[in-house]
This record gives structure tokens, sequence and C-alpha cells, in this order.
């Protein structure tokens, strides 16, 4: 297996929204995945709240407290949406005030109207919704999201930012990659440049806002 990271390092603190940049194939989904424990290190650790995750099975990695939203949704098809969000369900950590189906129906309020329909029947914007329930129900401490608006609509894509402020400010700790970086800059606390597996800058909201040298040479099409 060939290497694809060097010497990749993030944090994420608690209660912010980090985000990975960079062009496709430049290594942001890998970490996801390591991350994840979907993929082996060679070297390095991944820790979450001190404690080591590496090495450790995917469901295990997950039962610790990373909710992942996986590029292409990866919904299933053949269950309700009602029947998507419990599948996960899960308070490991016993928090007081858990997520439930009916909180995403808050959160996502269409979702509610089609509560006991086919996903394989969704659009692609609702199928991101449940998608992000989904991952809510296992009532994570870190939110993982690989290309969270890819392939949506303007106006659903406001959706989900608005979904995604509306975590932040309840404390919810947020890992995120996607491409729009103005909407990326006015939601994110810091953010991480890849080029070629590498982390070739790093910086708060502001400042990659005033550095269009960086989002040219690494994030311009």
């Amino acid at each position: 297996m060939s290497q694809v990271l060097f010497g990749v390092s993030l944090r994420v603190g608690a209660g912010q929204v980090v985000t990975l940049l960079g062009r496709n194939g430049m290594g942001k989904t890998t970490t996801v995945r390591a991350i994840m424990g979907l993929l082996p290190l060679r070297a390095g650790r991944i820790e979450l709240d001190g404690r080591p995750l590496h090495g450790l099975a995917p469901h295990r990695v997950a039962r610790t407290g990373l909710g992942l939203v996986p590029e292409g949704r990866q919904v299933f098809p053949n269950l309700t949406v009602h029947e998507n969000l419990v599948a996960t369900a899960a308070n490991r950590r016993r928090v007081g005030a858990p997520w439930t189906a009916e909180k995403v129906f808050a959160l996502f309020p269409q979702l509610a109207a089609r509560a006991r329909a086919m996903a394989a029947t969704l659009s692609g914007g609702e199928q991101q919704m449940v998608a992000i329930g989904r991952a809510l129900m296992t009532n994570p401490r870190l939110l993982v999201l690989d290309e969270a608006t890819e392939g949506l609509a303007p106006l659903v894509r406001a959706e989900i930012w608005a979904c995604l402020e509306r975590l932040k400010a309840d404390g919810l700790s947020i890992l995120l990659i996607d491409k729009h970086v103005d909407a990326l800059t006015r939601l994110a606390d810091v953010h991480y440049v890849l080029e070629k597996g590498r982390v070739v800058w790093s910086g708060p909201s502001a400042e990659l806002r005033a550095r269009e040298d960086i989002q040219h040479r690494y994030l311009g099409v």
C-alpha cells in the first residue's frame, strides 16, 4: 500500500469548526478515513480527548464519540428516513439530552414529512440531511463531514450551512471538508490546507480570507 499522507498534524478544539481544504486527490478523504480507523497508520497517533484511537477498529472508533457523514452520503436506501435515523441511535456517553428522531426533524423540518419515505426516493439534499441526522443520533463528541455540500443546489447548501451553524452554537466540535471557501470562512474557526498529502498552510478564517495567494495556489480550479 502506497503512502498518501506525510506528517499531517491537525487539532480540533472543543466547540470548534475546523476545515480540511485542498484540491481533489490531495489527501483530505484519506485523512478522514485514517481518523475513523478505515485506513491503517504507518506512524503517528490519533487521539480524542487524550484517548488513543489509532489501531482501533472503525466501529470502536465510532463508539468513542466520532460521528461520520461520509462522502456520497451512503444512506441505507431500502430503509425509511425514520429507520435510517434510529438504526444508529446510541447514547453511550449518557448525555442528558440525547439526539432523537424528533430533534433531527426539528433541525431539518422537511424530513419530517418524508419520515416514512424510503431513503432511495429522496433528493440528494434530503439524503445529506438524513446522513447528518444519522451521525447526530450517535451523540458524537466530534462530527466529521466529508464533502458536506457536494453536488447540492444553492438553497440546499444554505440549509446545510445553517444546520452546522446551529450545531456549532450548541458547542459541537466539527471537522469539515468542502469546496465553498466563502461559506467555510464564515463558519469555521481554523483551516488546514493539504497539498500532496502535506499540510502546507493553516490559520484562522480572517487570515485565509486575506490570503488570496493561498486560495489561488492551493484551492483554485
